[in-house]
């Protein structure tokens, strides 16, 4: 007998393409024998774990500051860490903004992590069309098609989503534009790490605005900072937020603890104008489990007002040292077989576009890479077919790009395995290039 399901549970009783590859090579991974360049990971080096004994012990000493810690919370997030959230958005003056901006917009936390957020969105916003980059952030992608979006993949350039693609897909979509649901912009794109400019950024919002005031509606448009306060690259601008030149209320930006302090804190923020989308985020946050863990968000406070700035700083240096070390083994190793290689100035993805090396999983280089016989280490990616759209631009590209992590393998590890996928490289690709 079949249970009746919705269609979201219909469409998700099949794995997506990354679940299942990712759970047929973790199944049988050998810890310190194969090597994991695909999962985002972060360095366990980077992760204060003294600092977050310290906020565990002083929160739970201290019942009048952090007060019912262990009980339930409030929907909209622990006042402490919305309030400690702000200062240190102040302090770092990450994103350029300022308290008159801060004063303006509101300050939500999610029920667990910047990705129930992302889920959130998608169970309170009609479903329709969103507007994301190609490559695109898979595994969001991948879920709002199951909840029965339509993703419109628009091909990136060196500064994020190409205005020339865009402005070309919005006008084909002719009247169908006014079922754009939302634009969806990784601000250091995961996989490509392609950053977004702040002129581009700035462009982006007035896109989203220009159609807002043509159909008489609120378009919004979300800024995932995910990788944003990991830019190690002391040649690139600071990042500026278009908070401050919002006039009608539709840029949000979702940011997350998980990369600079700890993935298992679960702490997701949303910023952005107060209205009936951030009031209905705070009831479905209630509706998923009343609050974050309060007991972790007064963790979280009290970290952000004690050295944070120190952690942030040790953070980017670790991860600049390693970007360093794997993209000068990347070009020893494969350049001659590049077209294209992004990444390295912030957060911790290389993204490889190859001549004629082809890098999909039915592939000889992917096999050879994750069948190595004989003991040899296998090596997992994500191949570039997963990260763009099926039906997009990028289709065919895709089968000869991967994403490669550098967050969670040390830098030896990773030069390793870059020897080891050279060695992977078609015989027939490598005479292809090298004559």
């Amino acid at each position: 007998m079949d249970m009746h399901l919705s269609p979201y549970g219909a469409a998700s009783t099949r794995p997506s393409p990354v679940n299942r590859m990712m759970a047929a090579f973790t199944s049988t991974f050998r810890d310190g024998i194969d090597i994991n360049l695909g999962v985002g990971f972060v360095n366990e080096q980077t992760i204060p774990v003294a600092l977050l004994d310290q906020a565990m012990h002083a929160v739970a000493a201290d019942g009048i500051t952090y007060r019912q810690a262990f009980n339930y919370g409030s929907s909209a997030g622990a006042a402490n860490l919305i309030a400690a959230i702000r200062r240190f958005l102040l302090r770092t003056r990450l994103g350029q903004l300022d308290a008159a901006t801060l004063d303006r917009n509101h300050l939500i936390v999610g029920p667990c992590g910047a990705t129930s957020l992302l889920d959130a969105m998608a169970e309170i916003l009609k479903p329709g069309i969103v507007i994301t980059s190609d490559p695109m952030y898979y595994i969001y992608a991948d879920a709002l098609e199951r909840k029965g979006f339509e993703v419109l993949a628009v091909p990136e350039d060196g500064e994020g989503i190409s205005l020339e693609a865009l402005h070309r897909k919005l006008q084909a979509l002719g009247d169908r534009a006014r079922d754009i649901s939302f634009f969806y912009v990784v601000t250091v794109n995961n996989p490509s790490c392609t950053i977004l400019s702040n002129a581009r950024r700035r462009a982006l919002y007035d896109v989203a605005a220009g159609l807002s005031r043509r159909q008489g509606r609120r378009i919004p448009i979300f800024f995932d900072l995910a990788y944003e306060w990991l830019l190690h690259d002391p040649q690139v601008e600071p990042f500026a937020s278009v908070l401050p030149h919002d006039d009608i209320g539709i840029a949000y930006e979702i940011g997350t603890l998980s990369k600079v302090i700890a993935p298992a804190l679960r702490i997701g923020y949303l910023l952005g104008p107060d209205g009936p989308f951030l009031q209905a985020m705070i009831q479905k946050t209630s509706d998923t489990g009343f609050s974050a863990p309060p007991f972790v968000q007064e963790m979280a406070a009290y970290l952000l007002d004690r050295g944070i700035e120190d952690q942030l700083r040790a953070v980017n240096s670790g991860y600049r040292e390693k970007a360093l070390a794997v993209r000068a083994a990347i070009q020893q190793q494969l350049g001659p077989f590049l077209a294209e290689c992004r990444g390295g100035s912030a957060g911790f993805y290389f993204y490889l576009t190859m001549r004629e090396v082809e890098t999909h999983p039915a592939s000889p280089f992917f096999r050879a890479l994750t069948e190595a016989p004989d003991g040899r280490p296998r090596i997992i990616y994500i191949p570039g077919e997963y990260c763009v759209h099926p039906r997009g631009d990028l289709a065919s590209a895709g089968r000869r790009q991967l994403r490669l992590s550098y967050g969670f393998e040390s830098a030896a590890t990773i030069v390793r395995a870059l020897t080891l996928m050279r060695q992977a490289v078609p015989q027939q690709s490598a005479t292809l290039v090298e004559i």
